[in-house]
């Protein structure tokens, strides 16, 4: 990034362009490769090559709830697992292109824009207070093309996720405590792991707040934070009986968290080991697995460096954050996780230099590989 007294305006520009890349690495993947299976839907209601790499797997699900809200499947698999936010944005904004099935997405695709390159905004800000200013634009760049950073381009709650996370915790260690609750609430409606931020930013908090009325002003923007996911149990309650009817949806899509984290990440070293060419040419999800758990183990590594170099709170976040997929045994995800875990990417830009250019090197491969995959419908996801 050229030097500019504007670092804010910089770090946008650049998101932006990388958006714009991305889409024609997504167009050409999708026009070049054969699709891996049927197409489950499309924004236009037949194949787009440009448009539908933006809409794959859950996108149509954000799109559902955007377009008809939530139906409670008693029993069943039901859009409560989904949380509000996101697709409520996708709604107005897309409403602002029109009325059609594809406004919607447009909706989605304008919604996960904007957050990303916001997000990166704060990113720098926030990478600012522990690093120098070149640094924090290097975690701007290893965030950027992380390998599972084309959820932030697509009709996918990642984005939106990270500028609240990022928001919150920038506003909590700057004594911005009701900002920091008001993004908190917004994260925690966002996605369901936005709880899992919930002991991290008390940590800041205990440690931050310089006096009674701040401890006061602190507690608050906790609680604020909590409003969120508590608006949209209140919510679940009123259509299904069960203030956590969006926890039982999500265990029927055989998503069953809290068994042992480590479990998982064992027997895939152990497969990769042992017996890797008969592990990855045998099992059909292997090599999806494979590129999901390698990506969650690196990230696990990184935990305790980042909880010497930057304190407890960023530790936690992680630590708390990545016990969440690691504990339901599936590798399913864990790489759209790691991708909003932003102390991995203020970490990585505060060690040696020297290592910069090939690790953005490794990440921008694994980046075209991984999207390339997801467009053409390989289950990465």
């Amino acid at each position: 990034m050229s030097s500019t007294r504007h670092p804010a305006i910089r770090i946008a520009v650049f998101a932006l362009a990388f958006r714009l890349a991305s889409a024609v690495i997504g167009f050409l993947a999708n026009l070049l490769l054969p699709l891996h299976q049927r197409e489950p839907f499309t924004v236009y209601g037949q194949p787009s090559p440009f448009w539908d790499a933006f809409a794959r797997w859950d996108s149509g699900w954000y799109w559902g709830i955007a377009r008809n809200g939530y139906e409670y499947v008693e029993g069943g698999r039901s859009n409560l697992a989904f949380f509000p936010v996101y697709p409520m944005l996708m709604r107005h904004v897309g409403r602002l292109f029109g009325r059609t099935s594809a406004d919607l997405y447009f909706g989605g695709i304008v919604v996960s824009w904007t957050a990303f390159v916001l997000a990166m905004v704060v990113l720098y800000q926030l990478a600012r207070l522990d690093l120098p200013a070149r640094r924090a634009e290097r975690a701007v760049l290893l965030a950027t093309v992380f390998p599972f950073a084309y959820f932030f381009g697509i009709v996918y709650t990642e984005s939106l996720f990270l500028l609240c996370g990022l928001t919150a915790f920038y506003a909590f260690r700057t004594r911005y405590w009701i900002l920091g609750g008001l993004a908190g609430a917004v994260a925690t409606a966002t996605r369901v792991n936005g709880i899992l931020m919930l002991p991290a930013l008390a940590w800041i908090a205990w440690r931050t707040a310089a006096d009674r009325r701040e401890q006061l002003m602190a507690v608050a923007g906790l609680a604020l934070a909590t409003t969120g996911v508590g608006l949209y149990c209140l919510y679940a309650y009123s259509v299904s009986g069960n203030p956590l009817e969006w926890a039982a949806s999500i265990q029927r899509w055989g998503y069953y968290p809290g068994g042992s984290p480590l479990m998982a990440p064992v027997l895939l070293v152990q497969a990769l080991v042992l017996h890797p060419y008969a592990y990855l040419t045998s099992v059909p999800t292997a090599p999806y697995d494979t590129l999901n758990g390698l990506t969650g183990i690196a990230v696990i590594a990184s935990v305790p460096f980042v909880w010497r170099r930057f304190g407890a709170g960023y530790g936690l976040f992680m630590a708390v954050n990545l016990w969440l997929p690691l504990s339901s045994g599936q590798y399913e995800g864990w790489g759209r996780y790691c991708s909003v875990l932003f102390p991995f990417f203020i970490w990585l830009a505060s060690v040696r230099s020297r290592s910069t250019p090939w690790l953005v090197a490794l990440f921008a491969v694994l980046y075209t590989l991984c999207f390339a995959l997801f467009v053409t419908l390989h289950p990465l996801y």
